[in-house]
């Protein structure tokens, strides 16, 4: 029977390999679903730098002259 997940195999030094099993060991999961939240949370931090980048470049072109008030929005 064919996994419901893609797959994906990565190759780890040494180093990494080990911090990511105590990881894994303390929070009492398995390497793979430890690997697997370590890869959401690092995408999730992309994400968040993506939009602070946007927001500034927002911001410099803000003008408050420009701007709808609240009433004009809802």
């Amino acid at each position: 029977m064919p996994a419901k997940n893609p797959r994906v195999n990565v190759v780890l030094e040494k180093p990494l390999y080990n911090s990511v099993e105590r990881l894994a060991e303390r929070d009492g999961v398995s390497l793979s679903l430890k690997v697997r939240d370590l890869v959401k949370e690092a995408l999730e931090i992309e994400e968040d730098i993506a939009l602070a980048v946007f927001a500034e470049k927002r911001e410099k072109t803000f003008r408050k002259t420009k701007a709808l008030k609240h009433s004009e929005v809802w």
